[in-house]
C-alpha cells in the first residue's frame, strides 16, 4: 500500500541541522512487522507511525520505533510527528495538541514552535557506586570531572551525568566495550555565564555498536525534570547537542507558573512523498 510519508528535521533553525524522524501517515492498517522492518530500513535513530487515537482525549496515535525495538516515547520523534500531522491538516480538538503513544497522554502547545510536556521520570534517583563507576569507566572520564549523576527514564533508560564544564563534555570519548549492557549515557556540562546556551549535550547509545545522537529530546527532558528540580540549571534555559556531528541542535527548555517543564525546538520538513508498504 502507498501512504504519505514526510521526513522531518527537529531542533534546528537550519535545515539538515537537526535530528531527522521519518513520520509515516495513516498507518493503522500496518502491522507492527511492518513498521519494525521499515524502521530498521529507514536507518535514522527513530522512525514514527500515525493512527488514529484508541482514546478519546487525545487527537491522534503514534507509534514510535528505532531500526530494532519500539519505544514508549521518545522526545524528537513527538515534535516531529506533531509537526507532520499539522502540515498535513490535522487540527487539535483543543488549545493544546494530545499525543497519544506508550506512555500515555502527552501534551503538547503549538503557540510560538513545538513544545512538549516532559513525562514524569519512570526511573530517578542517583546512581549507585557502582553504576557511577561503570559510567566513568564506559565514558573514559575521571571521577574529579563527574559532578552528579542520575537516572532519568521517561521512556528510553538514560543514565545521566552531570560534568564541570561543555569543554568536558566535548572532550569524551567513550569506550564502546566498558558500555557492557548500559543502553544510554548522556552527559551535560555548564557554559560560561553570557554563552549562547546553559549547557552542552551529548548522548550515546549502545545497541548493535555505539552511536551519538544528533538531539535528544527525552533526555533534555529528564535532565531539566532532575537539574531544575535541585537548581543546578534555571527554570527556562537553551541546551545545545550534535556539536561534534556537525549539528546545530539546540532544545528550549521552559518551565512554567504551574511548574511544568516543556521541551521545544524547531520543526522543518525536509521530504514529502508516498512510502510503499
Amino acid at each position: 500500500m502507498d501512504l504519505p510519508f514526510r521526513q522531518v528535521d527537529v531542533f534546528s533553525s537550519t535545515p539538515l541541522c537537526g535530528n531527522p524522524v521519518a513520520v509515516v501517515h495513516d498507518a493503522d492498517e500496518l502491522t507492527t512487522e511492518q513498521m519494525q522492518t521499515f524502521a530498521a530500513w529507514t536507518n535514522l535513530s527513530e522512525t514514527t507511525f500515525l493512527l488514529q487515537p484508541s482514546d478519546p482525549r487525545a487527537d491522534y496515535r503514534v507509534r514510535i520505533f528505532t531500526g530494532s525495538e519500539e519505544l514508549p516515547f521518545a522526545g524528537h520523534p513527538t515534535l516531529g510527528s506533531a509537526h507532520a500531522w499539522l502540515e498535513s491538516g490535522g487540527r487539535p480538538a483543543g488549545d493544546l495538541l494530545i499525543q497519544e503513544c506508550g506512555v500515555g497522554l502527552v501534551e503538547l502547545h503549538h503557540r510560538d514552535g513545538l513544545a512538549f510536556a516532559a513525562p514524569p521520570l519512570i526511573r530517578s534517583g542517583p546512581l549507585s557506586s557502582f553504576e557511577r563507576a561503570k559510567a566513568a569507566l564506559a565514558l573514559r572520564v575521571p571521577a574529579e570531572r563527574i559532578v552528579d549523576s542520575n537516572w532519568v527514564s521517561n521512556g528510553p533508560s538514560f543514565i545521566a551525568v552531570l560534568l564541570d564544564s561543555a569543554e568536558s563534555v566535548l572532550a569524551v570519548d567513550p569506550d564502546p566495550i566498558a558500555f557492557g549492557d548500559l543502553y544510554g549515557i548522556g552527559i551535560v556540562g555548564p557554559w560560561p555565564e553570557g554563552s549562547d546556551t546553559a549547557v552542552e549535550v551529548r548522548v550515546f547509545f549502545h545497541n548493535k555498536g555505539l552511536t551519538e545522537d544528533p538531539v535528544t529530546g527525552s533526555f533534555n527532558a529528564g535532565v531539566a525534570t532532575w537539574l531544575t528540580g535541585t537548581g543546578r540549571l534555571p527554570s527556562s534555559y537553551v541546551a545545545s547537542q550534535g556539536t561534534l556531528l556537525n549539528r546545530l541542535g539546540r532544545v528550549r527548555i521552559d518551565t512554567d507558573d504551574e511548574g511544568v517543564i516543556w521541551v521545544g525546538g524547531d520543526t522543518f520538513t525536509t521530504i514529502v512523498g508516498t512510502v510503499t508498504l
